[in-house]
């Protein structure tokens, strides 16, 4: 929950203790949105505006040919090197941070291109030789820019360079026609309840592995890695999110084409930079850094807002004041009312309206749920929002829709643009949607991918919202981003980019897959963050309770809530032994007791922290030594560590996991195969003893220890692995992800050589 930067919430919270009785009393009884903004928005002083100021300065993404000549230089230190990715991503951000037309620029471009060139990106280079030469290249450096022109355009001309496609890893197109738009696909529908509101079940029989539906995130927001403007760290080779993907489809790129006017937007091409700057960018780009500020949450309301527009907004808002429907709320019955795209109805929130605007606006606001220093919040927040946007042009499509007033003011009515944020950002606290992707570790001499999932984006997607809980859910989720010139192309995020025809989508789509067998009848369930595999009932129903305002009574709670269950979550300890005898501990008081009752050990739960917590200081010291490639070091402490954790733990405590996956990246990267497969395997003990049998997190370990074979050269082995880590990620991932693809590039490889 990305909310707005501490400085600012102690500023407010601090306002909101300053509010005299009355102030806090008529606040606390107004429910309308369009009211509690414009209460709030008639709080905000100078004085307000000026500190908001002083805190979004530390978030400036102002041009800055200093550190645009510095970026450079970084680059050209990584190109000699021959770390071209790495350099790429230098004269990106020289290029972002470059003002437009001046020699700095062309620089960045030209030895962008270069580093694009020895990556094979030939097509990309050539962009970028363009965009040198009109950016005003100096004539004395062209000719070298002239022979890297001809040699990538002799490239081009070989066959199988002509016929790549401009993306280094591509996903190949669904074997059967996809229509991202039609969300709900045969076999599911949307459903009502009073008791569980709008749910969606299986009609048909589903098999596990078979994607359910899919739904077009109506808006995204990317989600920096680093607000603050800091320097990057020693080693040179930090880059955050804000610095791999475009900011407005999310696919990754080497050669971003930057805002002209802010250092910090950049594109994946010059059609998602016009695209994006006609719906939005052009109203946030003088206000970048009080979206920074403020946090996703809040940007991601107001890009909602934007996007609708005026029109729609008011479409929404008369058809919910009209009366003359049949509601489905009003139904007596329990059972489970069909309901079907555009059926009519008073209450929006009882029906269904696809992957529109309104199936948006239909969200809950959850009003009263927030708490009011909460809801004071949110309310300033966006009111500060708004009269910082008061300092450009108002927006095309909040400018005087009925033709009234000076073109290029902003009329009284367009408060409604503030309020209308104001309830995306109360709806986006229960209903906004991580958009994730896999992390690939860019390690010179890893013969073995080292990859972990992150949150790029925050999106939200009309249909998947209508997904309800489930602590142990029947579906998982992946997402595609960038966008496709041919609707049925599906392309996964790549090292290069596709330029798209405009549009209006966000290019990032949801794929529901069911993990489980579905029957006629069941209901589709999604897990919003807490997992009966990585919480404990009560955290987990404590968390959806504060963020999400009800109480979890899926099955997993009710079976760990259950007599039998709560008495042994009471007793047990879960990868915790005995240090004198080896049997496992159960908890006991303030501490835990040996189960062997001729033993009887006892430990405090202080003692046990404190061992826990020197293991775990003794795995980071040695991730940083492998960072520095200082193997050996890393090595010995590693195997001190595990020394000291088979004392006090079992093979399935997650710390264990965690000192077996690093010892087996050390023998990895030295090449002793067999040692990494061993001291992999242990980790995947405790990966399915965490995760599960049926996990993402355990096909991704299968994944790695077969590369660790193959490598090995151990293809019987290999070929053992290979289908067990392949019906996972099929499961999760879909047949076109690139691990996937590895690993049939793997067993087709060893199928050859026996």
């Amino acid at each position: 929950m990305d909310l707005p930067c501490p400085e600012w919430v102690r500023y407010v919270e601090q306002k909101w203790t300053e509010l005299k009785p009355e102030g806090t009393e008529r606040f606390c009884c107004l429910t309308d949105i369009d009211a509690i903004f414009n209460y709030g928005l008639s709080l905000i002083r100078p004085e307000d505006l000026n500190v908001f100021s002083r805190i979004s300065e530390k978030y400036s993404v102002q041009k800055s040919p200093e550190r645009a000549s510095e970026f450079r230089q970084q680059g050209n230190l990584s190109f000699k090197v021959r770390d071209y990715t790495t350099a790429a991503l230098y004269y990106s951000k020289g290029v972002c941070h470059a003002d437009k037309n001046t020699e700095e620029l062309s620089l960045c471009y030209a030895n962008r291109s270069a580093a694009l060139f020895y990556h094979g990106l030939y097509k990309e280079c050539l962009e970028d030789i363009r965009r040198s030469l009109e950016a005003g290249y100096p004539s004395h450096l062209q000719d070298k820019l002239r022979a890297r022109q001809t040699a990538c355009l002799s490239q081009l001309k070989k066959p199988e360079i002509f016929n790549q496609p401009t993306t280094n890893n591509q996903t190949p197109p669904s074997q059967k026609s996809r229509n991202t738009r039609s969300c709900i696909p045969p076999g599911v529908s949307v459903y009502f309840s009073p008791e569980k509101g709008r749910h969606i079940l299986a009609t048909e029989n589903k098999t596990a592995g078979e994607v359910v539906l899919e739904d077009e995130a109506f808006c995204c927001v990317l989600i920096p890695g680093n607000k603050l403007n800091t320097v990057t760290n020693k080693g040179g080779k930090t880059f955050n999110t804000e610095d791999r993907y475009c900011h407005h489809c999310l696919s990754q790129s080497l050669s971003f084409v930057p805002c002209p006017n802010c250092s910090y937007v950049r594109y994946c091409g010059e059609s998602c930079q016009k695209d994006a700057w006609q719906h939005w960018h052009q109203w946030e780009c003088h206000i970048g850094a009080d979206l920074l500020a403020i946090g996703v949450l809040g940007h991601l309301a107001l890009r909602v807002a934007l996007k609708a527009g005026q029109n729609e907004v008011k479409k929404v808002k008369k058809s919910t004041s009209e009366e003359d429907h049949v509601t489905c709320s009003s139904y007596k019955s329990d059972l489970p009312v069909k309901l079907s795209l555009g059926d009519p109805c008073g209450e929006i929130s009882d029906c269904y309206h696809g992957n529109s605007y309104m199936g948006i606006y239909s969200l809950l606001p959850h009003v009263a749920q927030h708490s009011p220093s909460s809801r004071f919040l949110l309310v300033i927040t966006m009111a500060m929002l708004y009269r910082r946007l008061q300092g450009g042009p108002p927006p095309d499509m909040w400018a005087s829709c009925e033709n009234k007033g000076v073109s290029g003011t902003w009329e009284p009515e367009m408060s409604m643009l503030g309020a209308t944020a104001l309830r995306h950002m109360m709806q986006l606290w229960c209903n906004a949607q991580a958009v994730t992707a896999v992390m690939v570790k860019e390690e010179s001499g890893m013969a073995v991918q080292s990859s972990s999932e992150i949150r790029i984006a925050t999106a939200i997607f009309p249909v998947l919202s209508l997904l309800n809980h489930s602590c142990s859910p029947n579906t998982n989720i992946s997402f595609t981003t960038g966008f496709q010139t041919d609707p049925l192309n599906q392309f996964v995020c790549s090292e290069g980019h596709v330029d798209h025809p405009k549009t209006s989508c966000s290019g990032v789509t949801v794929t529901v897959r069911a993990s489980k067998d579905l029957t006629p009848g069941q209901e589709i369930l999604h897990c919003y963050g807490p997992h009966c595999s990585r919480m404990e009932v009560k955290e987990r129903q404590r968390l959806l309770l504060e963020q999400y305002y009800f109480h979890c009574n899926c099955q997993a709670c009710q079976s760990d809530l259950s007599e039998g269950s709560q008495k042994a979550t009471e007793n047990a300890a879960p990868g915790l032994k005995c240090v004198k005898c080896g049997k496992p501990l159960w908890s006991h008081m303030d501490g835990y007791k040996c189960s062997w009752p001729s033993c009887g050990h006892q430990i405090t739960s202080a003692d046990v922290q404190n061992k826990l917590k020197g293991l775990q200081c003794l795995l980071d010291k040695a991730f940083h030594l492998i960072e520095q490639h200082r193997l050996d070091e890393a090595l010995k402490i590693l195997k001190s560590a595990s020394s000291e954790a088979n004392s006090i733990l079992t093979e399935i405590h997650p710390l264990q996991g965690e000192l077996a996956d690093a010892t087996a990246r050390v023998y990895a990267t030295t090449g002793e195969w067999s040692l990494a497969a061993s001291n992999l395997k242990r980790s995947i003990v405790a990966i399915q003893a965490q995760f599960g049998e049926d996990s993402i997190e355990l096909g991704r370990q299968l994944f790695k220890l077969a590369q660790l074979h193959f490598n090995g050269g151990d293809c019987g082995a290999a070929l053992s692995v290979i289908p067990r880590a392949h019906k996972l990620l099929s499961l999760h991932c879909g047949p076109h992800c690139e691990e996937l693809q590895e690993l049939c590039e793997m067993e087709r490889c060893l199928q050859g050589l026996l």
